[in-house]
């Protein structure tokens, strides 16, 4: 696996790349070929934040953890990853490593699982609304007066594509925009 280390406002010990290496090496077992890892150590406010970004196969898997301890957020981002995974095993195998799973099954019979595997994503809601056209900031003041974390509109400024607007956890706002490609 290849790794790459980002830092934000945290110096990580060389123990602490070691160790971080170590414990999301042990998710290698579930991909065939090579993936990359990258890692974001931060603090903020005396808070320790892991964020852990694995792709393979152009598929993302992230898990992001935060603490008074680094190596303890490296530990649950890590969990988390492979309670993603692990949640989704039936789906992902066809992108994952062919049998990836059935050398932990041994192990998991003997153990229960803490995560059930989902087998369907049941709809709870549906909703139909007319998508109006607007400008960007049009569609944030809309969402932030809905109290919405995101909404989704037709881009006037890039000609009336769909488009959505959204709260990013660390303050701020994201735009995707679509296209008919």
């Amino acid at each position: 696996m290849k790794y790459t280390f980002t830092e934000k406002k945290y110096d990580a010990t060389p123990e602490l790349r070691a160790y971080a290496e170590k414990k999301i090496g042990k998710l290698e077992k579930f991909f065939h070929k090579e993936a990359e890892a990258f890692i974001t150590f931060y603090s903020e406010r005396g808070r320790h934040t892991a964020e852990v970004t694995i792709k393979h196969n152009g598929m993302f898997y992230r898990g992001t953890e935060t603490a008074g301890d680094m190596f303890a957020c490296v530990d649950s981002a890590a969990a988390a990853i492979e309670r993603q995974i692990r949640k989704n095993k039936t789906r992902l195998e066809k992108r994952l490593r062919e049998g990836a799973f059935e050398k932990e099954a041994a192990a998991a019979a003997q153990a229960a699982e803490e995560v059930e595997e989902e087998t369907e994503f049941p709809i709870i809601r549906n909703k139909r609304f007319a998508v109006k056209p607007m400008t960007p900031e049009e569609a944030i003041l809309q969402m932030n007066l809905l109290e919405h974390e995101f909404y989704v509109f037709k881009n006037t400024d890039n000609g009336e594509d769909f488009a959505v607007v959204y709260k990013r956890k660390n303050g701020g706002y994201g735009l995707i925009d679509c296209t008919n490609e």
